[in-house]
């Protein structure tokens, strides 16, 4: 008599294959993530425009040929190098505020959130602001990436400003754009006075600047208010 053994009912036809194609994709994206965080890194030292598939096969250690399978150009990993930036930034800076009241406590913790990342990217730059110089005359995919990226982020905070006079927290003729203009403008000058020029006291004035602002804009009401407008930044660089 001869016996058979019963077909496994767990183990489907083509489950092997399936599981090792699984595996392969998880693979792929966990070296793509490599890849893209090698590029990360040295696009914060050297710029966007100076990226390229052998200084990063080269950080990574890996092969030309394997970069590129990844990113099938050098604008593509760029643009990939942007995408991180970004979600980063969000994860750092946009989401946590989204937990405090809509307002001004909620634009002070996208503020304070953006002073907290600004004050790593002292050390190691920020690819929004040195991307915006090496694109800002250079049409295409790379430059439209990194201005979407920032439009999106100050669309945020112009949008937390116009909650912020909707909640009576800013005066009524306050112009919301304006004071997303000079907050942005803070930033800006902060990079360029701490990174460029390397003076010291350019957190604190920029602390005391968004404080300036903040008293132009708020209402009669939340000025008499001491919990929204009080703030207590570090004096250390």
């Amino acid at each position: 008599m001869t016996f058979s053994v019963p077909p496994n009912p767990t183990r489907r036809p083509g489950a092997r294959t399936s599981t090792l194609g699984a595996r392969a994709l998880q693979k792929g994206q966990h070296t793509k993530q490599v890849i893209v965080d090698a590029a990360l890194g040295l696009a914060t030292q050297i710029g966007l425009e100076g990226l390229s598939i052998g200084a990063v096969a080269e950080v990574t250690q890996m092969s030309k040929s394997g970069v590129f399978a990844h990113f099938g150009s050098r604008e593509e990993l760029q643009i990939s190098v942007i995408r991180e930036y970004y979600a980063l930034f969000f994860n750092d800076v946009f989401s946590p505020a989204m937990n405090e009241p809509r307002g001004l406590p909620r634009v002070r913790a996208l503020f304070g959130n953006w002073m907290k990342r600004v004050a790593v990217e002292l050390q190691s730059g920020c690819i929004f602001i040195s991307g915006a110089v090496e694109f800002d005359d250079r049409p295409g995919p790379v430059r439209d990436a990194l201005a979407s990226s920032v439009d999106t982020w100050l669309a945020a905070m112009y949008r937390a400003i116009v909650l912020a006079k909707e909640e009576g927290h800013l005066l009524a003729g306050a112009d919301e754009e304006q004071m997303a203009f000079e907050i942005h403008g803070l930033i800006l000058a902060l990079h360029y006075e701490a990174r460029f020029l390397k003076k010291a006291g350019a957190l604190v004035r920029t602390h005391k600047g968004f404080e300036n602002i903040l008293a132009r804009y708020a209402s009669l009401a939340v000025t008499q208010s001491a919990p929204i407008l009080k703030s207590t930044p570090s004096n250390k660089e």
